[in-house]
C-alpha cells in the first residue's frame, strides 16, 4: 500500500465559489482539510483612505462600492456617523424611506445570496428564480436614483429626492409579444409606491417556490445540514454578527436591540436558528426576506398617508433645488460651496452601525472640523466570517468547503476594504 500523504492546494482565487478574489492556502489530509489560510487584499482599493481625502459628501458612492450587492445600507451607516458629527435629524418621511430601501437591499442581497449559494453546491433553478425578483429591486433603485446599483441616494440630511409619481415601462421590441409586453408593464401603471406594493404582494410566494426546491430536498440537505456548525458560545467569541450569528441561536438584531431611524415603529420577528450549521443559516435568511416584505409593506403604507419634505431645508447641508438655484443668487452660492468644498462637520468622534444584511456593518469617523474626515474606519460584517474560516471547515472534505463560503455570504468589496 503506498503511504498517504498531506499536501497544500490553492483554492481560488480562479474557483467559481472563491469570488474571483480569495486564495485560499489548504492543508490537505486525503480529501479531509486539517488547515484553511485565507490571503486577502486582492480586490483592495484603499476606500478608508480615499474618503479621507475628499469631502464628506463626494465618498458617499464609495460605499455603493464596498459591499456591491447591499449598496443603500453601506449609504446608511455613512450618512448616519455625518448626521451624528452634525446633530441633525433627517425628516420622518426620509427615515421611512430609508428603512423601507434598506430592507428592499436586505432582500436583493439575500437574493443574489441564494442564487450563488445554491449554484455552487450544484442547484441551478434557484439561481435563475431569483434573479428574476432581484431584476425588480434593481428597478426600484433606478427609479429613485437612476443607477440600478451604485445608487448615492441617502444623502446627509435625508435622500436624494422623493419617490417618483411614475414608473417607467417597458418598450416595445420584436423580442417580446403585446401580450407579454402588457403583462410586464401591469403593475408599472401608477406610482413607484404601487409597484413596490405589487411586489411586496407576490414575493412571499416566490419564497415559496425558492423553498420548495431547496428546504426539504434531500441533495441539498446532505450538503448543508451538520456541516460548518458554530455553537452558540463560540459564535459570540468570534465577532460574528447577523446571520451567521442568529444562525447559531444568538437573538441579536440591532434593529431591534439598538434601534436606529424608524425601526422603532415597524413591527418584525428576529429568525433564529438551532443548531449553527449551513442549513440554519439558510432558514435563517429565508425568513428574513418573508420579515423585510412585511417592514416594507408597513413602510409603504406610512408614506402614503404622511407625504412631507425628505431632505432637512438647511442649504448649508443639503443643495438648493435647480429652479431656486437658477433664480437667486443665494441659493446659486450655496450650490457652489456645497458642489466644490462641501460642508465643515464639528471636530469629534463616533461610530454608526446598522443591521447590514451580511450583519454588523459600522464606520468609525473622526473630524477634525475640516471639511473631510479626518478618520475613516469601516467595520466590515465579512471580516470576522471570514477570519473564522479555518475553525469552520477544519475536519470537513474539500466539496464542503464550498457549501461553508456560501453559507457565510461572504463579498469582497467590503473584507478588502
Amino acid at each position: 500500500m503506498p503511504e498517504l500523504q498531506n499536501f497544500t492546494m490553492n483554492f481560488g482565487p480562479q474557483h467559481p465559489a472563491a469570488h474571483g478574489v480569495l486564495r485560499l492556502i489548504l492543508e490537505m489530509d486525503g480529501e479531509v482539510i486539517t488547515k484553511a489560510d485565507p490571503h486577502i487584499g486582492l480586490l483592495h482599493r484603499a476606500t478608508e483612505k480615499l474618503a479621507e481625502s475628499k469631502p464628506y459628501n463626494q465618498s458617499i458612492g464609495y460605499m455603493d462600492r464596498l459591499d456591491y450587492v447591499s449598496m443603500m445600507c453601506n449609504e446608511h451607516a455613512y450618512v448616519m456617523a455625518i448626521e451624528k458629527l452634525l446633530g441633525i435629524t433627517p425628516p420622518i418621511r426620509a427615515q421611512y424611506i430609508r428603512v423601507m430601501y434598506d430592507e428592499l437591499t436586505r432582500i436583493t442581497n439575500h437574493l443574489l445570496w441564494l442564487g450563488a449559494h445554491g449554484l455552487d453546491i450544484g442547484a441551478m433553478t434557484v439561481f435563475l428564480y431569483c434573479f428574476r425578483e432581484r431584476e425588480d429591486i434593481m428597478d426600484m433603485y433606478e427609479a429613485v436614483s437612476g443607477a440600478r446599483m451604485h445608487a448615492t441616494y441617502y444623502r446627509p440630511g435625508g435622500v436624494y429626492r422623493d419617490l417618483p409619481q411614475h414608473m417607467p415601462d417597458y418598450k416595445a421590441s420584436r423580442f417580446r409579444s403585446k401580450s407579454d409586453m402588457r403583462r410586464m408593464n401591469k403593475a408599472r401603471q401608477g406610482t413607484l409606491l404601487d409597484f413596490i406594493e405589487d411586489f411586496t404582494g407576490r414575493f412571499p410566494k416566490c419564497i415559496d417556490e425558492y423553498e420548495v426546491l431547496l428546504t426539504d430536498n434531500r441533495i441539498w440537505k446532505q450538503r448543508t445540514v451538520g456541516i460548518g456548525v458554530v455553537s452558540r458560545e463560540r459564535a459570540l467569541q468570534l465577532g460574528f454578527s447577523g446571520p451567521m450569528l442568529r444562525g447559531s441561536g444568538v437573538e441579536w438584531d440591532l434593529r431591534k436591540k439598538q434601534p436606529y431611524a424608524v425601526y422603532d415603529e415597524v413591527e418584525f420577528d428576529i429568525p433564529v436558528g438551532v443548531n449553527g450549521d449551513c442549513y440554519d443559516r439558510y432558514l435563517v435568511r429565508i425568513e428574513e426576506m418573508r420579515q423585510s416584505t412585511n417592514i416594507v409593506k408597513q413602510c409603504i403604507a406610512w408614506l402614503r398617508k404622511n407625504p412631507g419634505p425628505v431632505w432637512l431645508d438647511d442649504h448649508k447641508i443639503t443643495p438648493p433645488l435647480r429652479e431656486q438655484m437658477k433664480s437667486d443668487m443665494e441659493s446659486l452660492i450655496h450650490h457652489f460651496k456645497y458642489m466644490t468644498e462641501g460642508y465643515c462637520v464639528p471636530a469629534g468622534e463616533v461610530y454608526a452601525a446598522i443591521e447590514h444584511p451580511k450583519g454588523e456593518f459600522g464606520v468609525y469617523m473622526i473630524s477634525d472640523g475640516a471639511n473631510k474626515p479626518f478618520r475613516v474606519k469601516i467595520r466590515a460584517a465579512g471580516f470576522a466570517h471570514l477570519s473564522a474560516l479555518d475553525e469552520m471547515v477544519r475536519g470537513h472534505m474539500l466539496a464542503d468547503l464550498v457549501a461553508i463560503i456560501g453559507s457565510q455570504d461572504i463579498v469582497f468589496g467590503e473584507v478588502d476594504r
